[in-house]
């Protein structure tokens, strides 16, 4: 044999490696194709490209962490599947991204949207489920609301404010409200609240929707996390549940985002303005929702409640069983208010119908 040929032999291995593709360009290819299917080849924007990239960053971010919680479990209590992206559901991932970039959320932009991994029962996988945030319902009613109000006016009522609403009546041609802040530094208590649809060119058709704290809390999720929306959590000491303490958490900010959320999801869709994109969206929430159905049977089959996403048991107490939200150590709510990011969902999935479509 040859010198060449023993040359050529010692470097075939690594040049088959260095074809390898990595996780980032396999993502990117799959979008690629995609965004190409059934028109043929098409490049990229560079903007499109960004927002691959981007979402390739929020997933890649989630994967990390989510793959760290299972680690934590217990052996008995880790599901055996990696949370990788060699065990991604890819084909679906890249549809979904597809329609989510068309659509204009941005996961690199606060309150768009939540990537949330969770395991496919039937193909052994991960899918990613998408969750909108705040400001991605209002992206969406935008896009493809029939009537979509010129002004939309989000506030809480303290029980120090002087709140009077206008109803159209013959007295009154347009729907209105009084609203005054009497003391701005101690507003008191929240009592309720209200969103406004103002229409400029077309007055008569304002819109006052009022809402008291009874109909902001009913709309708050059955396993919302006290970090958010504030109360008590069990106290773990050296692996051991110590009792209670209390959370202040950002309750305030969180009936806000509630009554916005409201604000955006009362903007009927207009039928003529729906397109595959939009149908993906109902697709993914009806997938995630039977997810969650199937989950819940299953744990309840079992005798025992297991979220659908991973969650962290106590790191002191590996035998324990899997912690729920209201179960890990507490933490004090610091700095900025939390953004309706990821983070709100690691834990507890809200179901679809409370936080996404009220």
């Amino acid at each position: 044999m040859s010198t060449t040929d023993q040359a050529k032999q010692q470097t075939t291995p690594a040049e088959i490696a260095k074809k390898e593709p990595t996780s980032s360009e396999r993502f990117m290819n799959k979008v690629v194709s995609e965004y190409g299917s059934g028109v043929g080849e098409v490049a990229l924007t560079n903007f499109q490209k960004r927002l691959a990239q981007n979402y390739f960053i929020a997933l890649d971010a989630i994967l990390k962490t989510t793959e760290e919680k299972r680690q934590k479990k217990a052996a008995k209590y880790q599901d055996p599947v990696p949370v990788t992206w060699q065990h991604v559901n890819m084909e679906k991932l890249a549809r979904d991204v597809v329609a989510m970039a068309r659509v204009g959320f941005d996961p690199s932009q606060p309150n768009h949207i939540n990537p949330i991994p969770y395991k496919n029962k039937n193909t052994g996988k991960y899918d990613i489920t998408f969750i909108e945030g705040y400001r991605g319902i209002e992206l969406k009613a935008k896009k493809y609301g029939l009537d979509v109000p010129d002004h939309v006016t989000v506030e809480l009522v303290y029980s120090t404010d002087k709140f009077r609403p206008v109803k159209k009546d013959t007295k009154n041609k347009y729907e209105g409200y009084e609203f005054e802040i009497v003391n701005a530094f101690d507003r008191g208590k929240i009592i309720g609240g209200f969103y406004y649809h103002s229409f400029s060119n077309a007055p008569e058709k304002n819109k006052l929707v009022i809402m008291t704290k009874k109909d902001i809390d009913k709309r708050k999720p059955d396993k919302a996390s006290p970090e958010f929306w504030g109360g008590e959590k069990d106290k773990w000491e050296n692996g051991k549940n110590v009792g209670k303490e209390a959370v202040e958490g950002w309750p305030e900010k969180m009936a806000w985002k509630t009554i916005y959320r409201a604000a955006y999801g009362d903007i009927t869709i207009d039928s003529q303005k729906i397109d595959d994109d939009y149908l993906r969206l109902k697709q993914m929430e009806s997938e995630f929702a039977e997810a969650e159905v199937d989950e819940e049977i299953r744990a309840n089959a079992n005798g025992s409640v297991i979220d659908i996403t991973p969650t962290i048991p106590p790191v002191d107490e590996p035998e324990s069983p899997p912690a729920t939200a209201a179960e890990q150590p507490a933490k004090k709510s610091v700095g900025s208010p939390p953004a309706d990011d990821a983070s709100e969902f690691a834990d507890d999935v809200p179901p679809i119908e409370q936080e996404m479509e009220f």
